[in-house]
C-alpha cells in the first residue's frame, strides 16, 4: 500500500471538490427551504440569479417576489401546491426572473421534496441556475427545425399546386404568382425551353425588361441558362460583381433591374435537359446550403411539370390538327339559305373531343345540316368523327330519307373497331317550301330564332345514339315534320354549349335562349357571341355550332322534291308525311289545287299501308316542262300492281283508285326493283317572281 501511495500521482489538497464548489463553478445556486418555519435559505450563487445582495435576502420567500413577474409567480405557486398535494417527491420548472434593470432572465430549478414518516412534507431542497443561453440554443434549433420544415413544405406545396399544372403557360403562372415567387425567395424569374438546340425564352423576367437578341439562344453562348444547359449543373451568383464578372454580356441589359444574386438550374427530366430556370433576387447576397438544396429539388419538380406541360400540348396539338382536319375546309354557298359554323375546343378537358358540324347541298333546293359528338376527348374521338361525318354525307347524297341516313349511320358505327356511340341531329331543309324535317339521335333539341329574335326550343322525336340503336336493334327514326319561315334560323349545337358540369341542363337552356334573343342580328356576329360565352365560362367539353337561316322564297329547280318515310303503324310518321305535302302545295303555289293534291297523296299512301307489308315512301317533287306539273309519289316494297275497281254499294274499299283518277291530271304505277311506286301529277300554275 505504501508502494502504490508513493508511485501515485500527486493530488490537489482539495480534491474532490466538494458538492457547494462544483455547483457554484457550474454557476448554480442551491436552496433549502422549511416549511414549517417558512424559512428559505439561498446561496449566494442563488442570491446573485434573483439579483440580490445577502443583506437584501432576510430568508422569507417574499422578499422574492418582487423579482418574478406575477404570472411567473402565480405559474410556479400553482406547479409546488400540486407536487406537494399528490405526494410528488420531485418537480421541476422554468421561469423568469426580472433584474433591478427591468430586463428579465431565464431561470430553471429543480426540487425534491421530503416529507415525515407520515409523509406530510416538511422540506424542499434544490438548485436554481441561469437558463438564458440553454433556451437560446434551444430556440436556434427550433428555428432550424422550423426553417427546415418550411423547405420541405415549400418544395411539397409547390410540387402539389404544379401537378395542377396542363401547359407551360399554367407552369409559368404558377410560379410567377405571388405565391410561387414569395415561396422562392425570388422578386423575378425567366425560363426557356431547350428546342432544336436552341434555347426558347418563353418567361422574359420583370415587366419590360426583355433583353433583344435572347428570345432564341445557342447552348454555346455565353448566357447563364446556357450555361447551365450545357453542364447540367446549377448556377448560383451571388452578387451583382459576381453576375457583372461572369456573365458580360447580359449584365449591362440587366444593372438597372437591382439584382444582387440569381440562382440558374438546368431543367432535367428523364435525364435530359429540357430548359433553365432563372430566379433574379433583391437584396440577397450568397446562398446557404440549404438554400442551394431546396432550390435543387425544385428544380427537379418543376422539369418533371414541365415535360408534362409540353407533352400535353404536343398532344394536344395533334389532336387539334386531327380534329380540324376531319371537319370541312369550307362551308358550301346555298342558295337561298345564310350559313355560319363555329368550333371551340375544351379550355379545361382533357383533350380534342368528337364534335362536328357539316354542310351537306343537295337536289332540288334542299340542304342537309348536321351536328354530333363522338363520346370521348381524344384522338380516337376525333377519328371516329371523321369517319362518321363522311358516310353521313355519303348516304344524304345518295338521297336516302333521314331517318335511312341516321339508321346506316348507327350501322356504320356499330360496326367500326370502336366502343364510342355517338350523338347526332340531321334535317334536311327544303329552301322553297321552308319544310325541314329533323332526325334526333339522343343529342339536344335544336331551336328557332324568329324574324324578332325570340327563340323557341323544338321538340324532336328521338332514337338512341349512333351506335347503340345497332346494338339494340332499335334502328327506328322517328321524322319531325317543321317549317321554317323566310328569315327564321336554325340553331344546332353540341351539349357542351348548354352543359355546365352541376348544373341543370334546363338552365343551360334557358341562357342559351336568352343569349340568342339578345344577340346580335347578324349571323355571324351571332355565332362569335355565343362562343364568346363559351371561351368566358370555359369547361370540359367541346362546343359544335351551326346556324341556318332561310332567306326569302326561292324558287325551286326542276327535280327538286320533299321526301319522307311512312313505317306502318306510325301514327305521327303518317302526320308528318301529311304536313309535308301540305307546305310544298302552299310554298309551291299550288293553293288553289291544295285539297286535291292533299286528299289524293293521303290515299295513295294509306293504300300502301293498307295493301302492303312494309312501309312506304312519300316523294313530292316540281317537274319543269310545258307545263308545270307537282308529282307525287309513294313507293311500296309489294310488286303487286294496284287495279282500279268499283266499290260495292255499302263498300268502302276501292274508291282510293277512283278519287286519285278523279283528282289528278294523270296517275300511274312504275316497277321499282323489289316494288313499285304509284304517282299521280297536277298541273300548278307557274310562279311570279315579280
Amino acid at each position: 500500500m505504501a508502494d502504490r501511495a508513493a508511485g501515485a500521482l500527486s493530488l490537489p489538497d482539495d480534491w474532490p471538490a466538494r458538492a457547494e464548489t462544483t455547483l457554484s463553478l457550474t454557476r448554480m445556486g442551491t436552496f433549502d427551504w422549511d416549511l414549517g418555519s417558512g424559512l428559505l435559505h439561498l446561496d449566494p450563487v442563488g442570491l446573485a440569479l434573483f439579483d440580490l445582495r445577502p443583506e437584501e435576502f432576510d430568508g422569507r420567500p417574499d422578499d422574492l417576489a418582487p423579482r418574478v413577474p406575477a404570472d411567473e409567480a402565480v405559474r410556479l405557486d400553482t406547479l409546488v401546491t400540486q407536487a406537494l398535494k399528490r405526494g410528488a417527491e420531485h418537480y421541476g420548472a422554468y421561469f423568469r426572473v426580472r433584474r433591478k434593470d427591468g430586463s428579465l432572465r431565464w431561470t430553471h430549478t429543480q426540487a425534491r421534496v421530503r416529507r415525515d414518516a407520515s409523509g406530510r412534507p416538511v422540506r424542499i431542497t434544490g438548485i436554481v441556475r441561469d437558463a438564458t443561453q440553454e433556451l437560446a440554443d434551444s430556440a436556434a434549433r427550433m428555428g432550424l427545425d422550423a426553417d427546415r420544415r418550411r423547405q420541405t413544405s415549400v418544395v411539397e406545396s409547390t410540387t402539389a399546386a404544379l401537378a395542377h399544372a396542363r401547359t407551360v403557360e399554367d407552369v409559368i403562372a404558377l410560379l410567377r404568382g405571388s405565391q410561387g415567387l414569395e415561396h422562392l425567395g425570388a422578386t423575378s424569374l425567366v425560363m426557356g425551353l431547350l428546342e432544336s438546340g436552341r434555347i426558347h425564352l418563353v418567361a422574359e423576367g420583370p415587366e419590360e425588361s426583355f433583353v433583344p437578341g435572347t428570345r432564341w439562344t445557342r447552348v454555346d453562348e455565353q448566357y447563364p441558362m446556357s450555361e447551365v444547359v450545357r453542364t447540367l449543373a446549377p448556377r448560383f451568383i451571388e452578387s451583382a460583381e459576381d453576375f457583372a464578372a461572369s456573365y458580360p454580356v447580359l449584365w449591362p441589359h440587366i444593372k438597372g433591374l437591382g439584382v444582387s444574386a440569381a440562382a440558374y438550374l438546368p431543367l432535367i427530366a428523364q435525364a435530359r435537359p429540357i430548359g433553365a430556370l432563372g430566379l433574379l433576387y433583391r437584396d440577397k447576397e450568397g446562398f446557404t446550403s440549404d438554400e442551394r438544396n431546396l432550390l435543387v429539388a425544385l428544380g427537379s419538380s418543376i422539369a418533371q411539370s414541365l415535360q408534362r406541360a409540353v407533352l400535353y400540348e404536343q398532344e394536344h396539338d395533334l389532336a387539334e390538327g386531327l380534329q380540324q382536319a376531319m371537319l370541312p375546309r369550307r362551308i358550301p354557298e346555298v342558295a337561298g339559305a345564310q350559313i355560319a359554323v363555329r368550333y371551340r375546343s375544351a379550355r379545361l378537358g382533357r383533350d380534342i373531343g368528337g364534335d362536328w358540324y357539316d354542310v351537306i347541298p343537295l337536289p332540288g333546293g334542299r340542304v342537309g345540316a348536321v351536328i354530333g359528338d363522338v363520346q370521348g376527348h381524344d384522338t380516337h374521338a376525333a377519328a371516329v368523327m371523321g369517319q362518321l361525318r363522311i358516310v353521313l354525307r355519303a348516304y344524304a347524297a345518295e338521297g336516302h330519307t333521314p331517318a335511312t341516313v341516321m339508321a346506316r349511320a348507327s350501322v356504320f358505327l356499330h360496326e367500326l373497331d370502336t366502343d364510342r356511340f355517338a350523338t347526332c341531329t340531321y334535317a334536311e331543309v327544303d329552301l322553297t317550301t321552308g319544310v325541314v324535317q329533323l332526325v334526333r339521335a339522343g343529342h339536344v333539341d335544336p331551336l328557332v330564332r324568329d324574324q324578332d329574335g325570340s327563340p323557341r326550343r323544338l321538340p324532336v322525336q328521338g332514337g338512341l345514339p349512333l351506335g347503340l340503336s345497332a346494338e339494340f336493334r332499335r334502328l327506328e327514326y322517328p321524322v319531325t315534320t317543321v317549317e321554317l319561315d323566310p328569315g327564321q334560323t336554325l340553331l344546332l349545337y353540341t351539349d357542351g354549349l348548354v352543359e355546365q358540369p352541376g348544373a341543370d341542363l334546363d338552365d343551360g337552356m334557358r341562357l342559351l335562349a336568352a343569349l340568342v334573343h339578345d344577340g346580335p342580328r347578324d349571323l355571324q356576329l351571332l355565332a362569335d357571341r355565343l362562343c364568346e360565352v363559351v371561351d368566358e365560362r370555359g369547361g370540359d367539353d367541346d362546343v359544335a355550332l351551326l346556324l341556318l337561316r332561310r332567306k326569302g322564297t326561292f324558287a325551286p329547280q326542276a327535280g327538286g322534291r320533299l321526301q319522307q318515310h311512312v313505317a306502318q303503324n306510325d301514327p305521327e310518321a303518317l302526320r308528318s308525311a301529311r304536313h309535308m305535302v301540305r307546305a310544298a302545295v302552299r310554298a309551291w303555289g299550288a293553293r288553289e289545287r291544295a285539297d286535291e293534291i292533299e286528299l289524293a297523296a293521303d290515299e295513295l299512301v294509306t293504300n300502301a299501308l293498307m295493301h302492303t307489308d312494309g312501309g312506304a315512301i312519300v316523294t313530292v317533287r316540281v317537274l319543269a316542262g310545258p307545263r308545270r306539273l307537282l308529282r307525287v309519289e309513294v313507293e311500296d316494297r309489294s310488286s303487286a300492281l294496284p287495279r282500279r275497281r268499283e266499290a260495292g254499294d255499302s263498300g268502302v274499299s276501292g274508291r282510293g283508285l277512283m278519287l286519285v283518277d278523279r283528282l289528278s291530271d294523270t296517275w300511274g304505277v312504275e316497277s321499282r326493283g323489289s316494288g313499285k311506286c304509284v304517282w299521280c301529277e297536277f298541273a300548278v300554275p307557274e310562279r311570279d317572281h315579280r
